[in-house]
């Protein structure tokens, strides 16, 4: 009786399930369309670059943007293994006082921009700053802190705000490891360094992978620290080839060579990824904790705290310090509102839009798993791999040459804005479709439904979870955009990350500390999502 009941089912379904997919799959086209616009628009410019212009890249820039480029990715990467797998594994492995407060210590890095890190450490390690005196004390007179200027100062600024993707990473592995592996090995003879190595270090590699790919992205993709820090990488060289010298050929070259650079990298973590597979049972134990001895706890908090202090503590004084003079001194006038104004503007808008255009790419993929609805899915996450400056050319090439009417208008950084944080909503919204049984929509349409009243009344209530989470994390990622806002932006619309960009480069430190604090204020609710696991563990 049941297997007659499945198969009519079955052959009830199946035209329904193919009709909707015929429009989910004529908008998700539309979608991927519209992402591609950027990387489209980046190869066909730079195709504009004949011989003699390539020769001259190669010959003048590309390989110094190479090694410095690549030399800051191995350097940012090797630290943010350092201080997120040590993080990771005492926080896991030990059972210490303030335990929770230490997770969110290790956590709240993330709201703090990449350009923020920068402005508040070259003004703490200045001769005049908080460091710089503090070296002058302990060093002598006259002896200056290290200088931040170089490859190792942007690797430092870099690893302090991208660590925290490997811990979160690294740290979820770890809570879900088993224990009787361990076990295995002692009563085998292994000792405690010899488990770590043949049991823990290979479990954790595919999450280390994982943390390392973001980390790198991050890096290949950053444009705020190293324009601060003058640190020649390609979004920079790209920013000023279109920006100082007006040669869009030239920048859509870098842009395709950090492109590459991108692809190799994603592809290469992929392939060593998916070779390294392990599966456990349900029936093994996970790990429990053990209650940490005094001089472990103090062990502990010695390390956890030396990362808390430059990763968080310190930038969030130095803002609070700063803000607080700013506000007794009433310089956060009506224009610095004006400023929060705008980025809220801007990232409601590309955050209601985001949400509204990921949805048939989301929907398609979650219902129809094929080689077009994957395909769709890659190629509407390109907003990974191009960093901010190479979408604002994209955009800017193809609005200059199709739409010229809207140049300089707000739907362009909107729509760029849209493209770059498209994956995120993709994402977000998916994992709560596949959640949704389509038995439930099925039973609708068999009640006379239609395509949109389903969509209102039982698709869109059931994934409203995750159309809320897409809309935060597009929101806080459009708050703290700058390459993009920088390029794409109208004539005298400011938003806070521009303001702090400008007013770092003319020292106006009681101005660009109250917009760093805004920006951290407003990246707390996409932490409060992030750690909405760990809470639950």
């Amino acid at each position: 009786m049941k297997t007659s009941e499945l198969s009519a089912t079955q052959t009830v379904s199946l035209p329904l399930f193919n009709s909707r997919m015929t429009l989910r799959g004529a908008l998700s086209l539309l979608v991927v369309l519209l992402a591609a616009i950027p990387l489209v628009f980046v190869v066909y410019s730079s195709l504009q670059l004949d011989a003699a212009g390539w020769a001259g890249l190669w010959t003048s820039r590309l390989p110094g943007l190479l090694w410095n480029t690549l030399s800051l990715s191995v350097l940012v990467g090797i630290g943010s293994i350092v201080l997120g797998v040590s993080a990771a594994w005492w926080i896991t492995r030990r059972e210490f006082p303030g335990r929770r407060l230490a997770i969110w210590l290790m956590v709240l890095p993330l709201t703090i921009p990449t350009y923020v890190f920068a402005h508040i450490y070259t003004t703490l390690f200045d001769d005049r700053g908080w460091i710089g005196q503090a070296w002058q004390w302990l060093f002598g007179a006259g002896t200056s802190a290290p200088d931040l200027y170089n490859v190792v100062g942007v690797s430092f600024i870099l690893t302090l705000a991208g660590f925290s993707y490997v811990f979160l990473l690294v740290q979820d592995s770890l809570s879900r490891s088993q224990q009787n592996l361990e076990e295995a090995a002692r009563i085998q003879g292994a000792t405690p360094g010899q488990v770590f190595r043949r049991i823990n270090l290979p479990l954790m590699r595919p999450a280390i992978a994982a943390g390392l790919a973001l980390v790198v992205l991050h890096v290949l993709s950053d444009f705020g620290a190293v324009s601060m820090m003058r640190y020649q990488t390609f979004t920079l060289s790209i920013y000023l080839q279109m920006t100082g010298r007006f040669d869009y050929n030239a920048a859509a070259g870098l842009s395709l060579v950090l492109v590459s650079l991108s692809l190799t990298f994603l592809i290469l973590e992929r392939f060593f990824r998916n070779r390294q597979r392990y599966y456990g049972t349900a029936q093994a134990r996970r790990y429990t904790a053990r209650r940490a001895t005094r001089f472990e706890t103090a062990a502990i908090w010695f390390w956890l705290g030396l990362i808390a202090l430059f990763a968080f503590i310190l930038p969030i004084i130095w803002m609070l310090v700063w803000s607080w003079e700013a506000w007794m001194q009433d310089l956060i006038s009506d224009r610095f509102w004006g400023y929060v104004g705008n980025s809220l503007l801007v990232s409601v808008l590309a955050a209601t839009l985001t949400v509204v255009v990921a949805l048939p790419v989301a929907l398609y993929h979650a219902r129809e798993r094929s080689w077009l609805s994957q395909a769709y899915l890659h190629v509407s996450s390109v907003g990974f791999v191009l960093p901010g400056p190479v979408i604002a050319l994209g955009i800017l090439a193809f609005v200059l040459s199709q739409v010229d009417i809207i140049y300089g208008s707000l739907a362009v950084l909107v729509v760029a804005m849209l493209i770059r944080f498209l994956p995120l909503a993709i994402q977000a919204q998916e994992a709560a479709a596949q959640q949704l049984t389509p038995s439930m929509e099925e039973a609708a349409r068999s009640l006379g439904a239609g395509t949109w009243e389903n969509l209102r009344r039982i698709i869109l209530p059931m994934i409203r979870g995750g159309m809320i989470s897409a809309w935060v994390l597009v929101f806080i990622d459009t708050l703290k955009e700058l390459p993009a806002t920088l390029i794409l932006r109208p004539t005298g619309f400011d938003t806070l990350p521009v303001r702090i960009w400008i007013e770092a480069s003319e020292e106006m430190l009681e101005m660009a500390a109250p917009a760093a604090l805004m920006l951290v204020i407003g990246t707390l609710p996409v932490l409060w999502f992030l750690m909405r696991p760990v809470k639950q563990r």
